[in-house]
């Protein structure tokens, strides 16, 4: 614990007594959730994703239990035995629904959780580590969402997995060896069903792994905070229940009430119609896309469209669609300046709005037409994107004079209460 200052845990009853001497297990989750875990006490909402995001994949997990005793991974009955669930099978629809709904809320948290990283600075040291793991959980998670894709065996899986893995031949020398590899096949059959059917199980577990060893990480340094300044005394803290226990269930709740709403009202807005027609290797669909949590990294992998230094556009496309990603585990030293919070970081401010501003216009040419102008547009904004990263984020950690910091969080909070009650009523 970081905290010298935190509560011990000391068992009253003397059954928690014999149980905290044989399996100290109260005594882990009072120091991880309970009143023994001090937290900087001025979280605000944006600090509920990391919890709503394991109810995400609670879901997940549960759901596809239950969905996994009924599903056929075969390629002549997958489909099928899809439509069984939604038809025949007690609540199968809603399990379906849940579970697909469920990984777009998944995805949907994990983008907030990183963007307000990425604002609040809590890539930065001490908690380098917790941003690096926090990166592999969203590398597993499109690994994972992926072969989910597959698995209805309707004509926007087949096809997807038919294109994604098409760009893996690109790859000179073992680009061929290694898509056959992993299709089990030259073209997706029975082999790629079963193998990305048994990987689609097994890595939400891994998840669960990794996200224990996110959540170790963060105990060590403590969380971040909207100031970026560290914990300094006990004053700066309140145990992280009930004060934030209260304020993960009231964000809970937010979240659980858009996830039925779009569950029960609007259970294919975020799916392709396509996927409820039957794969068909002869009958190629007029436009081939993913699903909507792809559509960044699918512009960029489109946006080469010729040629350079004698290498293929494809290759070219692969490797920046994977460096969009990579570039991440290098952030924490690319951004050198000792100030965390864009609150007091007014230039980078605005370039993090434009960065937000360029995500979303990758992700809608990443579900248009590879046609103008959404090439040209693709292309501008992969370029801002790499930049922003590789170029402007290092020169105005360099040049920028931050705005005056408060001393501690504690006077932080004070003055904000201070400016509020200072605010004229309004009528």
């Amino acid at each position: 614990m970081s905290f010298p200052w935190a509560k011990n845990y000391e068992p009253q009853q003397p059954l928690m007594k014999w149980l905290d001497a044989k399996l100290p297990l109260p005594r882990l989750v009072y120091n991880a959730i309970g009143a023994g875990y001090p937290v900087p006490r001025n979280l605000n909402y944006f600090w509920n994703f990391g919890v709503l995001a394991g109810a995400a994949l609670a879901i997940q997990i549960i759901t596809g239990i239950v969905l996994a005793m009924h599903y056929a991974a075969n390629a002549g009955v997958a489909f099928n035995s899809v439509e069984h669930i939604m038809r025949d099978v007690n609540a199968g629809w809603f399990l379906r629904y849940a579970h697909m709904n469920g990984a777009s809320m998944f995805f949907i948290v994990v983008y907030l959780h990183i963007f307000r990283g990425l604002y609040y600075g809590s890539y930065k040291a001490p908690r380098e580590m917790v941003w690096l793991l926090g990166v592999v959980i969203f590398l597993l998670m499109m690994a994972t969402a992926f072969m989910g894709y597959v698995l209805p065996w309707g004509q926007m899986s087949f096809w997807g997995a038919q294109v994604i893995t098409g760009f893996f031949s690109a790859i000179p020398a073992v680009g061929d060896p290694i898509r056959v590899w992993l299709l089990g096949g030259f073209a997706p059959d029975n082999a790629a069903l079963n193998r990305f059917f048994s990987l689609h199980y097994l890595l939400p577990f891994v998840i669960a792994g990794v996200i224990i060893l996110h959540i170790w990480a963060l105990h060590i340094p403590g969380s971040s905070n909207p100031t970026g300044i560290e914990v300094k005394d006990e004053q700066d803290t309140v145990p992280f229940h009930p004060y934030y226990t209260a304020k993960d269930g009231f964000g809970l709740g937010v979240f659980l009430m858009i996830f039925v709403a779009l569950t029960f009202f609007s259970p294919n807005l975020l799916g392709h119609p396509d996927n409820y027609i039957p794969a068909n290797p002869l009958s190629t669909p007029a436009h081939i896309v993913p699903e909507w949590y792809f559509w960044p990294f699918y512009a960029i992998l489109r946006a080469f469209t010729f040629n350079f230094l004698w290498i293929d556009a494809k290759l070219w496309g692969v490797i920046a669609m994977f460096a969009a990603i990579a570039l991440l585990f290098f952030l924490p030293w690319l951004d050198s300046s000792p100030v965390k919070s864009s609150n007091y970081r007014p230039l980078n401010r605005i370039f993090f709005w434009i960065l937000v501003v360029d995500v979303f216009i990758l992700g809608y040419c990443g579900k248009s037409p590879a046609e103008q102008p959404y090439v040209i547009l693709s292309q501008l904004c992969a370029a801002y994107y790499f930049a922003h990263f590789l170029i402007i984020l290092p020169i105005i950690s360099r040049i920028e004079r931050p705005l005056p910091m408060p001393n501690s969080i504690t006077e932080a909070v004070l003055a904000k209460n201070a400016d509020a009650s200072s605010a004229p009523a309004t009528a």
